[in-house]
């Protein structure tokens, strides 16, 4: 009996020396990068608001990526507006319109990271303005909230997704992990990806935490930008109006509680909240 308690004894003492040498271990270097992923002419700013709180508005938008570098690994986080739109003129007279300066990989070209280099995609959510370059990244594994993906794979007409630039994963040429609940992705707390239902069924938000700038909170199209974030606005192109505002209750919550820098991810205003490209957040 005595040995038996002696063996369970030391196991006992062995797991908690070894997890306090794991909480000891020094942490991979995290960096955030913001990439220029296109410019959105809102010229009915009411599309943002189905309390039409909006009305005769407009106001140019921006479409921003970002980059994680995690040790030696990278995550892409959204992917943007599709690199044909490269160039194209703004049309001013339509209630919507968009462009694209830069595509990703010319952005990771300045960096000097090959694309191959991509770990991980993981998306907010499938609109067409956050997966546009998603197929430049096939060897990476798709990170998705489990929602969007079966709108994808099962009826993406009735949620206007757009399955072609998934092509890839869909048809099992690359790996795909569904998130239902949220996800670190990394294993050791520094990049969480946040459930936050509503304006897609499978919609995410991204936490980032970082040594010297603190934790960063990227809202995905939570919210479009700072007055519909203010207000709790709810877009005219959501999916559940009740799951989104319990998302921006949650998310403002974090904020909150974790001091972070919160990052409207359409919000123009917002760039200067990060360091300006090529230089990161650290």
């Amino acid at each position: 009996m005595a040995k038996t308690l002696t063996a369970a004894t030391g196991a006992a003492l062995a797991l908690v020396f070894s997890t306090h040498a794991l909480a000891q271990a020094p942490q991979p270097e995290v960096q955030l990068w913001r990439l220029d992923c296109g410019t959105v002419a809102a010229n009915d700013l009411n599309a943002f608001s189905d309390t039409k709180a909006y009305t005769g508005q407009s106001k140019r938008l921006t479409s921003s990526c970002y980059l994680i570098r995690h040790g030696s690994d990278y995550l892409l986080w959204d992917t943007g507006l599709p690199s044909a739109m490269k160039g194209k003129p703004l049309d001013d007279s339509q209630a919507m319109d968009a462009t694209v300066t830069l595509t990703i990989k010319e952005q990771l070209a300045q960096l000097k990271v090959d694309p191959a280099r991509i770990k991980y995609v993981g998306l907010s959510h499938y609109h067409f303005d956050h997966s546009g370059q998603v197929a430049d990244f096939p060897s990476a594994t798709l990170i998705v909230g489990k929602g969007d993906w079966t709108v994808l794979t099962t009826d993406p007409a009735s949620y206007g997704a757009n399955p072609a630039p998934f092509a890839h994963w869909i048809s099992g040429g690359g790996k795909v992990e569904q998130a239902t609940t949220d996800k670190d992705v990394f294993g050791d707390g520094s990049v969480t990806m946040l459930r936050l239902p509503g304006h897609t069924p499978g919609h995410s938000g991204l936490l980032v935490r970082l040594k010297e700038k603190g934790p960063v909170l990227l809202t995905g199209d939570l919210a479009h930008f700072s007055e519909n974030y203010a207000s709790n606005g709810v877009p005219t192109f959501n999916v559940d109006r009740a799951d989104t505002l319990a998302s921006l209750d949650r998310f403002k919550k974090l904020a909150d509680n974790l001091k972070a820098t919160v990052i409207i991810q359409h919000e123009p205003a917002d760039v200067g909240k990060l360091p300006t490209f090529p230089q990161a957040a650290e």
